[in-house]
């Protein structure tokens, strides 16, 4: 091999710094949700909000398989846009507001079928061809990537945090810090912190919006959520779990949003997720066509095996650490729900 001088310099950390920046926004009946933009996974909650807007979900059945099945095969398809075009937009030109457009979400739709989809399959907004990023072929041994994959994944205790804040002013606050996590980087000797791993979230490919680069936001899984009604915001929440956490958040937005639940029986309905597309996370495997569930109604995960979907039972409340805060400006009102799934998220109020 040759000496390789590295991609990163002094000079591109000293430079870099934090900023405000606005929202990216999607409508959906009565509702507005803010998230980060591009550089995060955040704007494929958007996308798959308009690409389920049309649909009568509340007649499709709360959790039946048909409602499963819909809200999985979109995922599918806007996940596939998350790998074909997001990154940071300081550096790539990302064409955001056609991924979030309705037009670009009805040509999309037809696209899902009665069967699972086996397929990994961007779109083409405004005419542009997609470009999925060049994975290399890494044997996965039980236990290899302990530490480099996804926190919630680790053989050692430790996870994203995901917090959520509102006061008697009316500010809300999602936030999901997560990052430098001592099984994967040590501590650096006369610093005292470690490393962050979200460089491997960016790939190799040059022609890629998501491509290395000093001085660049790796596109990042982290997505915290806030909604407005009527222009005034009501509800933060959040979740850690890498490329699940706008699946999970996704549903407990539905069930409170659509099916009228509260935010702790929203938090609490059996959650699902696919893993049909890349993980974020090395060594980035696909499990096509893959849908884990905790237990549903009797005769629901049959009847999606039966529609193709290669179904993985999880046990009860294992997926999702769900945490959220609601305003209700009308009576002034401020709530609180936080998941029991893994004892490890509260609720509190003074």
């Amino acid at each position: 091999g040759v000496a390789h001088p590295g991609l990163l310099t002094a000079a591109d950390l000293a430079a870099f710094q934090a900023r405000r920046e606005d929202p990216v926004t999607a409508d959906f009946r009565g509702w507005t949700v803010a998230k980060c933009g591009p550089w995060s996974q955040g704007p494929v909650f958007l996308q798959q909000l308009q690409l389920l807007a049309p649909y009568d979900l509340a007649s499709i059945g709360f959790l039946s398989a048909d409602h499963v099945h819909l809200v999985t095969e979109c995922a599918k398809l806007a996940f596939a846009d998350r790998e074909a075009w997001y990154g940071d937009p300081d550096f790539a030109s990302v064409p955001l507001a056609d991924l979030l457009s309705s037009r670009y979400a009805d040509e999309r739709r037809p696209l899902v079928g009665d069967r699972a989809s086996l397929a990994l399959t961007p779109g083409r907004p405004a005419g542009l061809e997609p470009r999925l990023p060049r994975r290399e072929a890494q044997a996965v041994t039980e236990g290899h990537w302990t530490g480099t994959g996804s926190p919630s994944l680790g053989a050692v205790r430790g996870d994203t945090v995901h917090v959520a804040v509102a006061d008697r002013h009316g500010n809300l606050v999602a936030c999901t810090p997560s990052g430098g996590w001592l099984q994967s980087s040590p501590v650096i000797p006369g610093l005292g912190f470690c490393l962050g791993t979200r460089a491997q979230m960016f790939n190799l490919d040059p022609q890629h919006p998501n491509h290395l680069e000093g001085g660049k936001r790796p596109r990042t899984t982290l997505s915290p959520s806030l909604a407005l009604r009527d222009g005034e915001p009501c509800l933060a929440f959040g979740t850690p779990g890498g490329d699940h956490q706008d699946q999970w958040t996704l549903e407990f937005f539905l069930t409170h949003a659509v099916f009228g639940q509260d935010l702790q029986a929203s938090i609490d309905a059996p959650m699902f997720h696919t893993t049909h597309f890349p993980s974020s996370f090395a060594p980035h495997d696909s499990h096509p066509g893959r849908l884990h569930s905790e237990p549903m109604e009797p005769g629901v995960l049959d009847e999606l095996r039966r529609r193709g979907h290669d179904v993985f039972e999880a046990d009860r409340s294992s997926l999702g650490r769900i945490c959220a805060v609601g305003i209700d400006h009308a009576t002034g009102i401020l709530s609180a729900a936080a998941s029991a799934r893994g004892a490890q998220a509260y609720a509190a109020g003074r």
